[in-house]
């Protein structure tokens, strides 16, 4: 059974959702309207940020007390490649990062529909280039994201992998958009419970990433199910049981699972789409990111948290 606190993030996602169904809002009120799903997460204790320039890309330190100065977990935030911004992430990522007591570095990459795939991948890649340039062991680093985000997190080890470049050492893939077709059963028996998005939202970021670039949805560099997901790191895969794309994220666990990974797969009852937004106030939530930090943890060969 879902807590109430769970359930009120559920309504406050819905209640976000309905301030956007207006059609006359301009993309930049919706931006804004968007961003401000930041104020469900608390704010974590004990965590200082900077801004920072990653090799040409903006970028946001969230620094937990205490914790590994040689670790770091690239974070890329939710949002379709439209909405969202490295300091709506802010306290989500600072919750991860304080539960598995390493630093994150949050990246603001390049937004469609004014910046259009591959802009996004390639901000990922530059920032991933420049923590190694800063000294960080690639096994010390993991890629993680939320939405396409968790996209992006697994793209960047598949890029590193295509160009023989040094892998991180894991990757934390949150409630990843995985198939751009959007033809997962889920999509219609979520329609009701997902609170987040919907089947023309989706269409909207597909659309705004990938109209007039020649990308087709099925193409394995945006459609992790047609993707080649062989020698990886370690795949932490988490998501809600409500969100729409459910069934397309077990299926993506699966096949990274059948393609030789290190796999492991994790579903938060009554999660709705991107949880994690609800870190600090609702406890399934908390008692996931608690998991995602043991987990990140053991693969980057840490000593167990305190």
């Amino acid at each position: 059974m879902t807590s109430n606190e769970s359930r009120d993030f559920s309504k406050f996602c819905g209640a976000l959702r309905d301030r956007l169904s207006d059609p006359h809002l301009d993309l930049a009120t919706v931006r804004d309207i968007v961003e401000t799903v930041h104020i469900a997460a608390k704010e974590p204790e004990g965590v200082t940020y900077a801004e920072v320039d990653a090799g040409g890309v903006e970028a946001l330190w969230c620094v937990p007390a205490h914790s590994d100065p040689g670790t770091v977990l690239l974070h890329n935030h939710m949002g379709g490649s439209v909405f969202t911004s490295m300091h709506c992430d802010r306290k989500p990522a600072a919750h991860i990062a304080r539960a598995a007591r390493i630093r994150s570095l949050v990246i603001n990459y390049r937004r469609s529909p004014e910046h259009k795939f591959p802009a996004q991948i390639e901000d990922v890649e530059k920032a991933y280039d420049w923590l190694l340039g800063q000294g960080y062991r690639p096994e010390k680093i993991a890629s993680v994201g939320h939405s396409i985000g968790g996209n992006l997190a697994v793209s960047l080890a598949v890029r590193l992998r295509d160009r023989g470049a040094a892998l991180p050492g894991a990757i934390l893939s949150i409630s990843p958009w995985c198939d751009l077709t959007l033809s997962s059963n889920s999509i219609n028996t979520n329609a009701d419970v997902d609170m987040v998005l919907t089947r023309e939202l989706l269409e909207l970021f597909r659309s705004c990433w990938l109209d007039g670039t020649g990308v087709h949805w099925t193409d394995p560099r945006v459609n992790l199910l047609k993707a080649d997901l062989r020698d990886l790191p370690p795949i932490a895969v988490f998501y809600g049981t409500d969100e729409l794309l459910s069934d397309e994220v077990v299926q993506f666990a699966l096949r990274a699972e059948a393609a030789g990974n290190n796999q492991y797969l994790r579903s938060v009852q009554g999660g709705q789409h991107s949880f994690i937004m609800g870190a600090g106030r609702v406890p399934e939530v908390d008692d996931a990111i608690a998991e995602m930090g043991k987990w990140l943890r053991r693969k980057l060969l840490l000593r167990a948290a305190p």
